[in-house]
């Protein structure tokens, strides 16, 4: 469900995506979701498992009983600090000349001389098809529009002038108050809603706590 710290190669050669729960921000957010009218966190509390949320809120020193999993996640509408972002690396980058296309069947073509960058994170990890040429990331502060189809594992990202060494950290949803995209913005560009977004977060990105 959301984020990568350092970057582990995969199976298959490639550098995946990682998930993280910040425990701090579960922390704000748990007083206000605990004792709640909505009914208890479902068993796959969204892709951690019941029992690993409890487990977090124990150690926290927080009851699990009665959680609210839209507030606890700082889901959008819940008015509460988002708890989950996803993150891949970036592979590398390559000049792109004016007309030329990227990913599979050209749907985007550059209007302009530009560079981009081939980062981890593909509809296998949660980034979903329909975000091709729809949304931004965030790399070093900056953002920048994923161009053309997303692949298997890995999707492409305008960075224009941007510095993006390779293994730099790709913030695809997150925090947006840390100035990464939001929850929102892929829920407008999919139809879907936030509930299934972070369910797609499947076992092929690593899951990790930011204690």
């Amino acid at each position: 469900m959301t984020s990568t710290l350092p970057a582990r190669a995969s199976a298959g050669g490639g550098v995946a995506p990682v998930a993280l729960i910040a425990a701090s921000a579960l922390r704000d957010n748990a007083p206000l979701a605990v004792g709640g009218d909505d009914e208890v966190l479902l068993a796959d509390a969204w892709g951690h498992g019941a029992e690993g949320v409890a487990s977090v809120l124990s150690e926290l020193g927080l009851d699990a009983t009665g959680l609210d999993a839209a507030t606890l996640f700082g889901l959008p509408g819940s008015h509460t600090r988002p708890v989950m972002s996803l993150r891949g690396r970036a592979l590398g980058t390559k000049v792109l000349r004016r007309g030329e296309g990227v990913s599979y069947g050209y749907t985007h073509r550059a209007p302009h001389d530009t560079r981009v960058a081939l980062v981890t994170g593909g509809y296998a990890q949660g980034v979903v098809r329909s975000l091709g040429n729809a949304v931004t990331v965030s790399i070093n502060g900056r953002r920048h529009r994923i161009v053309g189809r997303v692949a298997m594992d890995v999707c492409v990202v305008d960075v224009e002038d941007a510095a993006v060494p390779r293994g730099s950290e790709v913030v695809f949803f997150g925090d947006p108050a840390a100035g990464h995209p939001s929850l929102e913005e892929w829920t407008d560009a999919t139809g879907w809603s936030a509930a299934e977004i972070v369910a797609t977060v499947g076992a092929r990105a690593d899951r990790r706590v930011d204690a």
